[in-house]
């Protein structure tokens, strides 16, 4: 009997490695606020904004009641995640996270700041700060345990990317302009802050199997240290199919990922329950 072989080359319907497996020299630092602000003042503040839309005290009351006890912080709790779950963002606005990310790529930084509602973005300037040789690049792990020959040519562009860089500037060529050279491997660091409704909204997909890895390690990152200053916000940063209770991605359609049914399959099985009826009770059809 032969020995069964095993491809190890992923199709393009796999489920990416979860990028958490690797140490890809990147980091994400919860700079503030801290556990007890978080404990003592964002929930209240929170549950101040929810409970202002249905009642006739004064917000300055609502947060004084929760700041001091008087309204538990399981009722708040309940409340805010009930309000969350309809959708009603407005009220989680009111509280920011700062972070300082540091170590990430140019190729991740272009993707994160297209989100503009609701953040803010320092990044690094290549103008004025000076990149060396090894720890200024990203390895990606399909590179890195590709064919040797083939690792070995990435590094050597890269590399030579960076020599070429010192010698611009060595020549006297500005680094805005010996910068040119830079590929997108290029490391970078950058102070992000986020207000809480963006931040799920950004979770929700950069969390997802479908994103690119390195960004997807970010926000799991970034997850983990909102969850340590508050399990219950951090609960609310998860891929979209948690919320939404199935996946829309049309990537998906084949549903290589698990997590939850995709979109076509839910509809269907609504569609055909939906015949069913109506067929059980022709009266109730339209006319």
């Amino acid at each position: 009997m032969t020995a069964e072989t095993h491809d190890p080359t992923p199709t393009s319907s796999s489920i990416p490695r979860n990028p958490g497996r690797l140490d890809l020299g990147m980091r994400a630092t919860l700079v503030f606020p801290n556990r007890e602000i978080v404990e003592r003042y964002y929930v209240p503040l929170i549950y101040t904004a929810c409970r202002t839309c249905y009642s006739e005290l004064a917000p300055d009351d609502i947060f004084e009641r929760a700041v001091d006890g008087r309204i538990t912080p399981e009722k708040q709790r309940e409340l805010i995640g009930r309000v969350i779950e309809s959708g009603h963002g407005s009220t989680i606005e009111h509280v920011v996270f700062t972070f300082a990310i540091t170590g990430v790529s140019r190729t991740l930084s272009h993707q994160l700041v297209r989100h503009r509602v609701g953040v803010a973005f320092d990044q690094q300037s290549q103008r004025y700060v000076s990149y060396k040789k090894g720890a200024s690049t990203m390895l990606p792990a399909t590179i890195a345990e590709a064919d040797p020959q083939l690792r070995h040519q990435y590094e050597e562009q890269v590399e030579g990317a960076l020599e070429l860089y010192s010698e611009l500037l060595e020549a006297g060529v500005p680094g805005e302009d010996a910068r040119f050279v830079f590929p997108n491997a290029t490391r970078t660091n950058l102070v992000m802050t986020a207000n809480l409704r963006a931040l799920i909204h950004m979770s929700g997909l950069r969390l997802c199997t479908m994103a690119q890895w390195e960004i997807r390690r970010l926000f799991q990152l970034i997850r983990h240290e909102v969850f340590a200053v508050s399990p219950f916000l951090g609960s609310f940063l998860a891929p979209k199919c948690v919320p939404l209770g199935y996946c829309d991605e049309a990537a998906n359609r084949d549903e290589h990922c698990p997590i939850r049914p995709h979109k076509d399959r839910v509809l269907a099985a609504w569609a055909d329950r939906a015949g069913r009826t109506r067929s059980d009770h022709p009266g109730t059809g339209e006319t």
